[in-house]
């Protein structure tokens, strides 16, 4: 129901008026976590993710984006270089789905069309709804919320209307139980704990394809 929904919004603003305007795509990449698991960001812990988009180009230097992801994350104490962590040998997998509202500034006024800059880096900000499911479930905790995502992006349109894009960002949540460890487990299970003063994170990292809807503008005899 909530992928219908998006596309229902898509297809809301695909109208003349607004073409030029209007970018569609979708990419494939590899989210990654930090947490109790993995205190620092290990290239070792990547799993598949794929994720869709709307995009309105409001300017050549602001942009908005609609977009959905799902994917996986998950880590093994065994890879770790603490050996306290690797005495715990624990490990965890879970999924992980996201719709988000998000801003884009490019840096050089980038714009969809022949004589201007075809290409652009990019930062990017705004707000998600998440949720996600872990395989057990050892404490009282939320398992949808929100995060703020945040990163940066290369787009560039190679060949009229198609564009590449790649792109890093990191969600700040506000659990410590994306990977079903925190402090409220049972009092038999305290050696499964983490660190509570810390929160995890999640990243994605992607590359995408995109297409542009030009207005095809017809002389005037």
């Amino acid at each position: 129901m909530r992928y219908k929904l998006f596309f229902l919004i898509l297809s809301l603003f695909f109208t003349n008026s607004y073409a030029q305007k209007i970018n569609i795509g979708g990419g494939l990449g590899g989210m990654n976590y930090k947490g109790d698991f993995a205190p620092k960001f290990d290239v070792r812990h990547f799993k598949p993710g794929i994720n869709a988009f709307f995009r309105y180009n409001f300017s050549q230097a602001i942009s908005g984006r609609l977009s959905v992801l799902t994917g996986k994350i998950g880590a093994e104490d065994r890879l770790s270089a603490d050996p306290l962590i690797r005495n715990r040998n624990l490990s965890f997998k879970t999924n992980i789905s996201e719709y988000s509202l998000i801003g884009e500034y490019n840096f050089l006024n980038y714009k969809n069309k022949a004589r201007y800059i075809n290409w652009t880096p990019y930062l990017f900000g705004g707000l998600a709804y998440y949720s996600f499911k872990p395989g057990s479930r050892t404490g009282d905790y939320k398992l949808s919320q929100i995060a703020i995502p945040f990163g940066v992006g290369l787009k560039w349109e190679f060949r009229k209307p198609w564009s590449l894009g790649f792109e890093f960002g990191t969600r700040k949540v506000f659990t410590d139980y994306l990977d079903n460890l925190g402090a409220n487990v049972p009092t038999t299970q305290k050696f499964k704990t983490g660190n509570p003063s810390l929160n995890d994170m999640y990243y994605y990292s992607s590359v995408s394809l995109s297409y542009t809807f030009y207005k095809l503008i017809c002389p005037v005899n």
